[in-house]
């Protein structure tokens, strides 16, 4: 099968050692990608679960190792440069955080033998059986990567498991649990039975993030109300001098301590305000002078440590959720809850690549009644449009596995921490993919100020969508239920709970002195109603001569150039949600929802059903040209064991209602179904033949798989795209090179009178004081370099 749209952001990223390459938790698989072109190179492939954790190895920038864990139970060690799994360590529970402490620490000189690599983990305990009121199955335990043991002693149990966080040095380990912040002293003979120390910080508020400072004993954390709290000096008293005395003083002294609770063993402690809602990213700069923070409200806000001063950058449109930096001070990288990850140029923030996954669902799913989350499919060439949270449509291609472009269907700024106050409810695309319907609503304040527009949109020659026509309350102030599109002609009907319809046409190319005029503009064509009963679906007929409208619980047939009524099919126990025709043959589809859910099947050359189940049905699909159609059920909770699902895909044709294959789905509320058309460019193999039809199954979390339905198992697609896979040899400059340029290569048989020219990059004042501050030379070096990196050179000939 072909896999895809799994989350970027179930983990923090992490990246290699020369900062090329960013390593990213997508599902069960680790994806590798291109910091230069923010392209997809390999992928680690073997969890069967979600990833959870990314630990690069730190070594020298030609080595590519790290360590994966998994909700499978299982830690792994890659070699990332190949890509392969070198090992792997089974725990036998979820690990939802790992951290490793060794790693960071530098070595030991005289060592006898290579140490032990001990990680600490967060994992579930799936066995106990805990009778208290509140069961702890989160434990926080040691794990002996290199004998392959998890240890026995449990440091912490919680609620649930918590992420870990490791100080940059590796010497702090802290969690948060509710109330409080555990931090713990990393022994450094670590083994499996070495005791740390602990220590315990309080708060009023429940923490939701935590960071250390790379160089000293300072703590920050954010807690759910937006502030930030910065311990300094955590365990002078515990984790340090066991005397209780620093520089002659008590730590018991209260006085001594501004800010800190409890007696908590800190020096002082100082908070932080400035996000509305809780703070989801906390992450000091490398040279420590900085501390990034970030929440809902989609800012990123870099604090000057010493004086609490604000730098921000503005408009990145979702809740930030990790900041990670790079090896290469010129780099950092930022995770949105919109499954994006940005890459920053530094010091600047200024973003200069994007990483796209699909877009999750909508959060606001029951905030308007006319809301479809439905995704529609442009089956010719293998894409998906689904609704964004910023008011937009974004392109997704299946088969290569990333975002094309969005689509801004509604001007207005975003704000996640906003009221949600306008909502894209309705996305349809026509049959060749060239055209596209939206549907937005402007809710009302306190019942006063709804609108419903109604846009139409042209495929540009730059294969984009942009707007051809808009439409305000197109059925007066009734919601609008359904947009279909003719399958030949620039046509399209519009239905509404209202009671009425209304078929759109396009205006014809007009020739004019022998040039092509192209007016797209849309206008009314019909308006039609049966017995003012709302108007709920709508679909035409593969060749376009006939249009099914659904009034309530009967099907009504029209023909769409003179809009007349042909004919009146049947009535359903409850209202029809869905109506699609069965590819070219003559049946009809109808999905009702409510307390009689219902699939039937119409034949309109009888005008009367053939067969029909009651099933609640989700979402339905078509093959164009054949007479098979798949529907996706939803299961009863007492039969999800049975079906190891909560949905079931059944496989029709449409002539014999027993099913022809089924396939058992999960997360099947909010999923849907399409046949797709196999393209001979993207090379899609199964079982050494050609596949001509897909279908595709994309679940509530938009997630999604494309398999062959008619072959006899469901088995493994090969899928083969060379311009998707990018070469991650790029030639960056970065930190001494981006200064100095490249090393010049030394030639014993030159003539040593010939002088040596630097090899400066292009326009070096662009990147010469990009990193950070302890990492570049003396101000003296810089300055000289500088100016004379402004000046022309002049190459005087000696007679």
């Amino acid at each position: 099968m072909i896999r895809g749209g799994q989350t970027y952001v179930s983990c923090a990223p992490a990246f290699s050692n020369d900062g090329k390459r960013l390593l990213i938790g997508s599902g069960s698989t680790v994806s590798v990608f291109s910091t230069a072109t923010g392209m997809l190179g390999s992928s680690l492939e073997g969890h069967t679960a979600t990833v959870t954790s990314l630990v690069v190895v730190p070594t020298s920038n030609f080595l590519c190792y790290c360590w994966t864990s998994s909700l499978d139970g299982t830690v792994r060690y890659w070699d990332f440069s190949v890509p392969e799994c070198i090992k792997i360590v089974n725990l036998h529970f979820p690990v939802f955080s790992m951290v490793i402490p060794s790693i960071l620490s530098p070595p030991e000189e005289n060592r006898a033998k290579t140490p032990n690599v001990i990680a600490y983990v967060s994992v579930q305990d799936t066995n106990a059986q805990d009778n208290r009121p509140k069961p702890r199955r989160g434990q926080l335990r040691k794990c002996n990567l290199t004998n392959q043991t998890l240890s026995k002693m449990i440091l912490k149990e919680t609620e649930r498991p918590e992420s870990l966080t490791i100080s940059p040095s590796g010497k702090f380990l802290g969690i948060k649990d509710k109330r409080k912040l555990h931090i713990w002293k990393v022994p450094k003979m670590d083994s499996d039975s070495a005791v740390s120390k602990k220590i315990t910080l309080h708060h009023t508020k429940t923490f939701t993030v935590l960071a250390f400072h790379p160089t000293e004993r300072i703590v920050a954390a954010g807690d759910v109300t937006g502030r930030i709290l910065i311990w300094r000096g955590f365990g002078a008293q515990k984790l340090l001098d066991s005397s209780g005395l620093v520089n002659g003083r008590s730590m018991n002294d209260v006085e001594d301590k501004p800010g800190v609770r409890e007696n908590d063993d800190a020096e002082s402690c100082s908070t932080w305000h400035w996000h509305s809602a809780a703070v989801r990213l906390l992450s000091f700069s490398s040279d420590g002078a900085y501390l990034y923070s970030g929440g809902k409200e989609g800012v990123l806000v870099l604090w000057q440590l010493d004086t609490g001063k604000k730098k921000f950058l503005p408009r990145i449109g979702s809740p930030l959720l990790y900041f990670v930096d790079s090896p290469d001070p010129s780099l950092s990288s930022i995770s949105c809850a919109d499954n994006q990850i940005h890459i920053l140029k530094m010091p600047s923030m200024e973003i200069i690549k994007s990483i796209s996954g699909i877009k999750p669902p909508l959060s606001s799913q029951d905030i308007c009644e006319s809301l479809s989350s439905r995704a529609a499919f442009d089956c010719t060439s293998g894409l998906v449009a689904v609704q964004t949270e910023n008011y937009g449509v974004q392109f997704y291609s299946l088969f290569a596995n990333r975002g094309l472009y969005e689509v801004q269907v509604c001007e207005r700024n975003h704000q996640p921490v906003d009221e949600v106050m306008v909502v894209v409810t309705l996305v349809e695309l026509s049959v060749d993919g060239s055209m596209m319907g939206t549907v937005e609503v402007k809710l009302p304040e306190e019942g006063i100020g709804g609108l419903v527009c109604l846009k139409f949109w042209d495929l540009d020659d730059d294969k984009r969508f942009s707007v051809s026509t808009l439409i305000y309350e197109p059925h007066r102030d009734s919601h609008i239920s359904a947009v279909a599109f003719h399958p030949t002609r620039h046509m399209a009907v519009s239905s509404s709970y209202g009671g009425d319809f209304k078929i759109w046409v396009c205006k014809e190319e007009i020739r004019q002195k022998g040039e092509m005029l192209q007016n797209s503009g849309w206008m009314c064509h019909a308006v039609g109603s049966y017995k003012n009963k709302a108007m709920r679906a709508a679909a035409f007929s593969a060749d376009g001569s006939v249009l099914a409208v659904a009034a309530d619980t009967v099907i009504t047939l029209w023909d769409p150039d003179k809009n007349v009524l042909i004919a009146v099919v049947g009535e359903t126990p409850t209202p029809i949600a869905s109506l699609t025709f069965a590819g070219e043959s003559e049946y009809l589809l109808s999905v009702s929802h409510g307390s009689k859910p219902q699939l039937s099947v119409w034949s309109m050359s009888k005008l009367a059903a053939t067969w029909s189940y009651r099933l609640l049905i989700e979402a339905v699909s078509c093959a164009i040209d054949l007479s098979y159609f798949a529907a996706l059920a939803l299961l009863p909770e007492s039969n999800e064991r049975t079906f190891k699902g909560d949905g079931i895909i059944l496989l029709f044709n449409v002539t014999d209602p027993v099913p022809v294959a089924s396939w058992s789905v999960t997360k099947a509320k909010g999923g849907g179904l399409a046949f797709l058309k196999g393209d001979p460019s993207e090379r899609v193999v199964v079982d050494g033949k050609a596949s001509q039809t897909l279908l595709a199954y994309i679940n509530g979390d938009r997630e999604y798989v494309l398999f062959d339905p008619h072959g006899k198992e469901t088995c493994e697609l090969i899928m083969t795209r060379q311009d998707d896979l990018v070469s991650l040899e790029e030639t960056g400059q970065f930190g001494y090179t981006s200064i100095y340029g490249e090393l010049p290569k030394f030639d014993l048989k030159r003539n040593e009178a010939s002088s040596i020219l630097s090899a400066a990059s292009e326009r070096p004042w662009e990147t010469i004081f990009s990193g950070s501050s302890h990492m570049l030379p003396p101000l003296t070096k810089l300055c000289s370099e500088f100016l004379e990196s402004l000046l022309e050179k002049r190459t005087a000939t000696v007679e």
